[in-house]
């Protein structure tokens, strides 16, 4: 356990009343292993709004930390009760306090964001040239051996100020020596120049594998846009650069830190981590630069060492644990428009209803060997065809191998209809739509149309059905700013100040929910955090305006003053 200036609390005989006197017996909360007395406070917070996202105590306006844990909670006067000689007060000079935010679906790129080729602004809506992307890779080509890719990252297609699509002939002007790939920001669809496609063994004529496109031009023609399991076979093409060991690792680590800081920034003090370097994670905790808690979603050789070791869901502490799976993949992507639809996109001929990437037979038989294995089974299901199969997944397991409280949970879960979610609440399934798209990625909403994005991202219908949806920002497909989602929760207004899906809409106080003790409750930590009350964790974030107080479309413009993670300042602006 984190102690708070490296000083052990005391413990009293009056343990249990201290302590039901405080409201935690009783609750089936995680109990500190101390009572806390006068003067024992690390850190004491006062003057300030404090939204709690506790039913029982909403408000208050003053709270103590010691060993790494609220210890009170209330007005000033009970707060101060716990303040000795060696206690950090902090004025708050009426600003309001949440709890930490919590993003159930990160893909944290911190390499990337540190060593590759950037072409599109990871944190916010800004506009791009195709002529500047080809400007950065013309730079990186020059600086790498002929042979070896060249590559972009955080491309998005409708942040482009040509308004027009980027294609293979852009991407043959970087170079004709070296294979080049421009990715899309959310995941799924590549573009390539016309050495990559040689390379690859990939011609006008090469048909489409299952699951996955290689897009052409009226013509018939390569246009260079690659989609979802069409792009496997460009892995084994060409060259990429080798580390060595220690620069592999040193890179990971500093990836990891940089990723760290970044989440601290914007309040983010629990993230959910799509896979990674677990080994760097653990690196940079023990250096002290692991400033948010990690619940690790483990894939490929990482899961399946955990079946075979027994490892299951919640193994680790508080800072990092193992989580759910990986997101397992069964369609395609909302932004890049390919996720798998009952019906077909609008305007496209002939019609077109996604990717489905695999089989139901094949899904089926992974999620059975996660449950059964006590791992929270996780899948990334965009339409509502790919939602019916992973919850036809789901519930197979449960009849198998029934568990209480199993928290299945599905990532993205965008394109819902009302048997959908009455199946989804049966199986006590967990959705962790996307948070920041209503503000970030509305300029995509046409491609769908309005009766479409009723039932998108449907946030609204997930919470009047009594299921605690959270909040995944997938980042980097979408910005991970929590002001940024809980206003586009809010609103369902778009920086372009187009509206879709209003029926959608949730209050501030209830993104505030989904953004914080819903997060805990996806990964079986709410007892421990996600609200401010006495006995949880202390993190908690400190803002420069109240986003249950200003107006809707203000939410997304306050700053973060102050974050904290178990007691410890890791961010002040």
């Amino acid at each position: 356990m984190w102690r708070g200036g490296g000083h052990i609390m005391r413990t009293t005989a009056n343990r249990r009343e201290v302590l039901g006197g405080l409201g935690l017996t009783g609750l089936g909360l995680a109990a500190p292993s101390f009572a806390a007395l006068p003067g024992d406070a690390d850190l004491v917070v006062r003057n300030a709004r404090v939204h709690t996202v506790d039913d029982r105590q909403p408000r208050a306006t003053a709270f103590a930390v010691a060993d790494g844990r609220f210890v009170a909670v209330g007005d000033d006067d009970t707060a101060m009760a716990f303040a000795g000689k060696r206690t950090q007060v902090i004025d708050a000079k009426g600003q309001a306090v949440v709890p930490g935010f919590i993003d159930c679906h990160n893909h944290a790129v911190g390499e990337v964001l540190l060593y590759e080729v950037i072409v599109g602004n990871p944190f916010d809506v800004e506009f791009f040239t195709i002529q500047s992307i080809i400007d950065k890779l013309q730079a990186r080509a020059a600086a790498v051996p002929p042979g070896q890719w060249v590559e972009g990252f955080f491309f998005d297609d409708t942040k482009i100020s040509d308004k027009r699509a980027l294609t293979k002939a852009d991407l043959d002007r970087v170079s004709t020596t070296h294979p080049v790939m421009v990715l899309h920001r959310g995941g799924h669809t590549a573009y390539y120049n016309s050495k990559a496609f040689a390379l690859a063994g990939v011609t006008d004529a090469t048909p489409n594998p299952p699951g996955g496109t290689f897009d052409r031009d009226p013509a018939g023609k390569l246009n260079g846009r690659v989609t979802d399991n069409a792009n496997d076979v460009f892995e084994k093409a060409g060259t990429r650069p080798v580390f060595s060991a220690a620069e592999t690792e040193r890179r990971g680590r500093d990836g990891a830190a940089h990723m760290s800081k970044a989440f601290a920034r914007y309040g983010l003090t629990s993230v959910h981590h799509q896979g990674g370097d677990f080994a760097a994670l653990q690196a940079i905790r023990a250096r002290g630069d692991l400033l948010h808690r990690v619940s690790y979603e483990s894939t490929g050789p990482m899961l399946d060492a955990m079946i075979a070791n027994g490892i299951k869901t919640g193994f680790g502490d508080d800072w990092i644990r193992f989580g759910a799976t990986f997101e397992h993949m069964v369609d395609g992507s909302f932004s890049e428009r390919t996720m798998a639809m009952s019906v077909p996109f609008p305007g496209r001929t002939p019609p077109y209803y996604g990717n489905v990437a695999q089989s139901q037979e094949a899904l089926n038989a992974w999620v059975e060997k996660v449950h059964r294995a006590g791992i929270q089974a996780n899948c990334h299901a965009n339409g509502d065809v790919a939602i019916g199969m992973a919850l036809t997944a789901y519930e197979r397991a449960q009849k198998l191998y029934p568990v209480a409280d199993p928290r299945f949970k599905i990532t993205h879960c965008t394109l819902v209809n009302d048997d959908l979610v009455r199946r989804i609440k049966a199986v006590g399934a967990i959705p962790a739509p996307f948070t920041s798209y209503a503000y970030y990625n509305s300029d995509k909403f046409g491609f769908y149309g309005e009766e479409l994005m009723r039932n998108a991202m449907a946030f609204r219908s997930f919470l009047d059905a009594g299921i605690p949806v959270c909040a995944g920002s997938d980042f980097y497909p979408g910005p991970f700013a929590p002001m940024m989602a809980m206003q586009g929760m809010v609103t369902r207004t778009g920086w372009d100040g187009q509206t879709w899906g209003a029926n959608q809409r949730i209050t501030p106080a209830e993104a505030l929910r989904v953004s914080t003790l819903n997060g805990a409750h996806a990964s079986f930590e709410e007892a421990s955090k996600g609200s401010i009350i006495t006995g949880k964790l202390a993190d908690f974030v400190m803002l420069s305006d109240d986003p249950l107080g200003v107006a809707h479309d203000k939410i997304k413009d306050i700053k973060v003053v102050r974050t904290v993670t178990g007691g410890r300042t890791v961010y002040q602006a």
